[in-house]
């Protein structure tokens, strides 16, 4: 059986939340990866997690919540220090983050660490995200990736709070762009496009990503659904009409959806089976934005089928 590999950062969400007009945190496991890799498990694709996790309670909960989702641990490494929190505020239903931990236990793991028999079995590998922002993970990701055989997806999720001048976000567009110019999709926001571009138009992102190598490029636009760009065309895809109370890992939802498809049946020959893959990922994130965010709103197969009928 085919499986993934995703390969990023898993954390803890302190999710800003009213009780009774009080306002709390409630606790959720997060991270944009781990939720990639939940997705994949709970859409029923098979799922290695590649990924430093502390030994303190935190980091336990983190390891047993991933066992339970049937995501396999191969790959984890467990690190000691804390874990670290992102703390999720609201506009809306969009959410906003900001991080606490130093070092951050999500970006521990080493070029060393990697297992290499897991990821040459591999047909799909994963990474992206915040963890690559520092080290020891940024190179374990880029040996990786120069070494892996099969297809490549990036996703870079900006987080503009981790980026405190012009100099921070040039260095990043470097970085990702390294990532994109050898992938074989990248996924990313109409909010990443912006603030990697400055451009508000997802089609002219992702024909930028695309001369610099990428095969295919799926830029993400909330309630306005997606644009897709493949080798012979694009397309932009609306999204399905829903009743939105929290976007926390929809982006994610998309991924995993993406990833599940490509283990299922493969890359597609061009932007018709693209459009089919995206129209897919786009109803998974319909019903992630029905619940409350992170990683428990992935759905399964069978609540996507009740939801929303055949896909």
């Amino acid at each position: 059986m085919s499986y993934a590999v995703v390969l990023g950062e898993a954390l803890i969400d302190l999710l800003e939340a009213d009780l009774g007009g009080e306002l709390i945190y409630r606790q959720a496991i997060g991270g944009a990866p781990l939720n990639v890799a939940v997705g994949v498990a709970r859409l029923g694709g098979r799922v290695e997690y590649a990924g430093s996790l502390g030994t303190d309670v935190l980091g336990d909960r983190i390891a047993a919540f991933l066992s339970e989702a049937g995501v396999g641990d191969k790959g984890v490494r467990r690190v000691d220090a804390p874990t670290t929190l992102a703390v999720t505020t609201f506009e809306g239903a969009e959410p906003a983050f900001t991080f606490y931990g130093e070092p951050p236990s999500y970006a521990l793991l080493r070029p060393a660490d990697l297992d290499h028999g897991v990821l040459a079995g591999a047909e799909v590998l994963y990474t992206g995200s915040i963890c690559l922002l520092r080290e020891p993970f940024r190179a374990a990701a880029r040996a990786a990736w120069a070494g892996f055989g099969g297809f490549r997806v990036f996703d870079p999720n900006v987080r503009p709070r981790l980026l405190p001048d012009d100099a921070a976000l040039a260095a990043l567009r470097t970085l990702v762009e390294e990532f994109f110019a050898t992938a074989d999709l990248v996924k990313l926001s109409s909010v990443d496009a912006e603030l990697l571009y400055g451009d508000s138009d997802p089609a002219a992102a992702a024909g930028r990503i695309r001369a610099l190598g990428a095969g295919t490029v799926v830029v993400t636009r909330g309630a306005r659904g997606a644009h897709v760009a493949a080798a012979d065309g694009e397309a932009t895809l609306p999204a399905p009409v829903v009743d939105a109370i929290d976007a926390t890992g929809a982006g994610d939802s998309v991924m995993s959806a993406l990833v599940r498809r490509l283990l299922a049946d493969g890359r597609p020959a061009g932007l018709t089976g693209w459009r089919e893959y995206v129209r897919y990922a786009l109803a998974v994130a319909g019903l992630v934005c029905e619940r409350q965010g992170g990683a428990t709103a992935m759905p399964t197969p069978a609540e996507l089928a009740a939801r929303w009928g055949e896909l």
